[in-house]
């Protein structure tokens, strides 16, 4: 519960709250995870996401509000709102004409301009910032709770029990390079990183002073990492593009969803993650 009334709504995703008019009700004052103020009327009713991680969340919890989404956005379920084409250069034309009561991006997606225009508009934006577990859980409380006016959805839930476990795997030196050509890897202050750090691995640029470090292949190699993991986004690293680059390093190949979506794959993330890792250490020892 929020505080904006009882519920008058409920089902297998979201509990809105509020009384029954409460679309009518005055909303207070909100500020997104950037401290922006975002003037709200009422409740959100036309939703545009412009983050891929941030529609699968609103899918799975309140699906019905969603009225368009980018190309990027592949988790939709048995959903198919109008794309608004991508994260860094979404249809402004397109995205009026849908008529949407809220913008959810996010700080790191999305770019300053396309949000500012929005808002010049006259369109609220609501901007996300996450660069850890903790702020993800926090950004989608607030998000849901004071923003939508629904409970905290399940997925939730199960996602924070998952990540609360124990770490399973050693403090093996990891180097997660997420482009090649230039070679870009993640670094510190990221929510990729932040999830490596609660799995056990040490990613050796860890201490880089970028947040995705650009470095030449033979001086990424100089770091010598021990364990090398190539997710499939945004670059689509596969099994005969990026394990070559690192011969002799145990490689993994994984999903990008797994190490950088912050919505509900966090639930099944850990094992994911947990699972390739330890699967190419022990194909390393077999070598």
């Amino acid at each position: 519960m929020t505080g904006f009334g009882l519920p008058v709504r409920t089902g297998h995703h979201g509990t809105r709250t509020g009384p029954p008019t409460y679309e009518d009700t005055a909303m207070p004052t909100l500020h997104d995870d950037l401290g922006r103020t975002v003037t709200l009327v009422r409740r959100p009713t036309r939703i545009i996401s412009l983050v891929p991680s941030l529609t699968e969340a609103l899918v799975a919890t309140v699906p019905e509000l969603l009225v368009g989404v980018t190309d990027y956005c592949t988790h939709t379920g048995d959903l198919d709102p109008p794309r608004v084409r991508g994260t860094k250069n979404p249809d402004h034309a397109a995205i009026r004409r849908l008529r949407p009561d809220l913008v959810i991006a996010n700080r790191e997606e999305n770019r300053r301009v396309d949000v500012d225009r929005l808002a010049q508009a006259g369109i609220p934006v609501w901007v996300t910032e996450i660069d850890t577990l903790d702020q993800a859980l926090d950004s989608f409380r607030r998000l849901f709770g004071d923003v939508l006016g629904v409970d905290q959805p399940a997925w939730m839930d199960d996602a924070r029990r998952a990540w609360m476990r124990p770490v399973e795997l050693p403090g093996v030196r990891t180097l997660v390079p997420i482009w090649r050509d230039p070679w870009m890897a993640v670094g510190a202050g990221t929510f990729a990183g932040d999830l490596l750090r609660l799995i056990g691995l040490v990613n050796v640029l860890a201490e880089a002073p970028e947040r995705y470090p650009k470095r030449g292949l033979e001086e990424l190699q100089g770091l010598r990492p021990a364990l090398v993991l190539l997710p499939d986004e945004p670059y689509p690293f596969s099994a005969i593009d990026g394990p070559e680059a690192f011969p002799g390093v145990a490689t993994a190949l994984v999903s990008g969803r797994a190490l950088t979506w912050y919505g509900p794959s966090l639930v099944t993330a850990r094992q994911e993650l947990t699972h390739s890792v330890l699967a190419a250490l022990d194909g390393q020892d077999d070598r």
